[in-house]
């Protein structure tokens, strides 16, 4: 019997990504996957789309969605898995955190415009188009008005962080996503703890404490850029910590072309077993709460 695999880390032009949820999940048929979670940046406003798509399909559709949060001097993203996407107090964060996200835009233009770029607030909403509105498209408008070849450059020299027209957000501490996520019935999930970063351990160990102290289920111990000997330091930390595992792509359709669904860089495999793990958690914290 063929081993079937799954990505728990996807978004869709509800936020950052390029394709429709509905083409997502129609790509992920054709692949053969067995599993996927729609993972947008905070907003579920794709969900409903995703969850009849699947309905016709051979696969398991999973809502969620990705939150930043803030830990002390560092950024932490948690991806909620399983969740009520109609919760009003989850609801009610991500409406705030992209209220900040609007002010945080506003900053940005004023910030690009002293800098020479001709950029307004309307071609950015025209080419996000979903609810969640950040810095790739900005990089995109650039982009296509010749200032910049590829992302890389537009973010090394305007966008990341300490770059001139960099803004600062306020985003929500990692309790109060934990809290939201499972109060939505979900699993909080640290996404990508590696990502980035050259001597990961020391710092993988010590948030992870932090983050277990506040609830955190899992963690993404398969992931797009990690090394082999990243994934294996992953999943024995997780196992360390008796915390679920879970994994994705972080797929990004055309506006992260290097990174594919299911299989991401090229060689990302997140066995079925972590899905049918994780869903086997939900069932039996939903059992006890009853």
């Amino acid at each position: 019997m063929t081993e079937k695999y799954i990505d728990l880390h996807v978004h869709s032009n509800a936020s950052d990504g390029s394709m429709r949820p509905a083409e997502i999940l129609e790509l992920a048929n054709n692949l053969n996957l067995s599993a996927v979670a729609l993972t947008d940046h905070d907003t579920v406003s794709g969900i409903p789309e995703f969850m009849e798509r699947g309905r016709n399909l051979p696969i398991h559709t999973i809502p969620g969605v990705e939150i930043s949060a803030a830990l002390q001097s560092n950024e932490v993203h948690i991806v909620g898995l399983f969740i009520d996407y109609n919760s009003k107090s989850l609801n009610e964060l991500l409406f705030r955190i992209r209220e900040d996200r609007d002010r945080r835009n506003i900053s940005m233009i004023s910030k690009l415009r002293s800098l020479g770029y001709e950029i307004s607030i309307d071609e950015v909403l025209a080419i996000a188009g979903g609810e969640t509105v950040g810095r790739p498209h900005f990089a995109q408008i650039l982009m296509q008005k010749g200032y910049f070849s590829d992302v890389r450059d537009v973010f090394d020299n305007c966008l990341k962080r300490g770059a001139p027209a960099y803004c600062v957000r306020k985003i929500p501490k990692p309790e109060e996503v934990i809290s939201e996520i499972h109060k939505a019935g979900g699993l909080a999930i640290w996404a990508h703890p590696v990502y980035k970063r050259s001597n990961p351990r020391p710092y993988v160990r010590q948030t992870l404490r932090k983050l277990k102290d506040m609830g955190i289920d899992g963690v993404e111990c398969y992931y797009s850029s990690y090394s082999p000997e990243q994934q294996k330091m992953m999943l024995d930390i997780t196992s360390d910590f008796n915390l679920l595992k879970s994994g994705g792509s972080d797929f990004h359709g055309q506006n992260q072309p290097s990174v594919s669904l299911g299989t991401g860089t090229g060689s990302l495999q997140v066995p079925e077993s972590i899905y049918f793990e994780l869903e086997a958690k939900v069932k039996e914290r939903n059992k006890a709460e009853v």
